[in-house]
């Protein structure tokens, strides 16, 4: 579940949009991509595109939350509903997971913002959440962050306004070829107790992939892929 790095330059190109790759569309230098990603958060197209898909998903949520007896709702965390960005920006926009976090000077290891828990909330998913909580549905996250960081994620969520019914995280000395062979199981885990999972959320595919939920929402992420 982990990106490389040459993974990441490569996603690097395929997300820039197509006007940037000249008419012969052909793969654009690292820096050129960078700029592309750099102008897409930061013109707030990013936001836009972000806060429509979850439009739709609290419009769902709206409509089935009354119509089923002990609704719940999943949630990705990283980029769903924490923002990992400055400690990307830091990087270039590149995926380091490894190593200490200099925000300043770069690089910034991943893990190691994440364990700070500085990140903050994405606003429109944290209104999502908010409402599933009025309606009395069940908010579950499933992340693929290691479980060494539980204290620090749940303690991150918590402080961004979240409140939940469970966190989930990978389960420790265990490694997945996919988000999909961890992330499917761990909703089943969720319907079996009872709760009807009427929403799924993420920016991966892999977070929504393999069934037990009835509608799912994919979030835009210009940055990297996790299979």
């Amino acid at each position: 579940m982990r990106a490389n790095y040459r993974t990441t330059l490569a996603l690097l190109a395929l997300t820039v949009p197509s006007w940037a790759c000249g008419a012969s569309r052909s793969v654009p230098a690292l820096y050129d991509a960078q700029n592309a990603i750099e102008r897409y958060v930061s013109s707030g197209q990013y936001d836009r595109e972000f806060a429509a898909v979850v439009r739709h998903a609290r419009e769902y949520l709206e409509t089935r939350a009354k119509a089923v007896a002990k609704p719940a709702i999943v949630l990705d965390i990283d980029e769903t509903s924490l923002s990992n960005w400055p400690a990307y920006r830091a990087n270039g926009w590149s995926r380091i997971t490894a190593g200490p976090c200099d925000l300043q000077n770069g690089p910034c290891g991943i893990r190691a913002w994440q364990a700070s828990g500085e990140s903050r909330a994405l606003v429109p998913t944290l209104g999502l959440a908010k409402r599933a909580g009025e309606l009395g549905v069940a908010v579950f996250f499933i992340t693929g962050r290691p479980p060494d960081l539980r204290e620090a994620t749940e303690r991150n969520l918590r402080r961004e306004g979240y409140e939940f019914t469970g966190v989930v995280l990978q389960p420790p000395g265990v490694t997945f070829k996919s988000a999909i062979d961890f992330k499917a199981p761990e909703r089943r885990k969720i319907a079996e107790q009872g709760y009807p999972i009427i929403l799924s959320m993420g920016d991966q595919e892999s977070d929504l992939t393999g069934g037990y939920a009835e509608k799912t929402f994919k979030l835009p992420n210009p940055v990297y892929f996790l299979p």
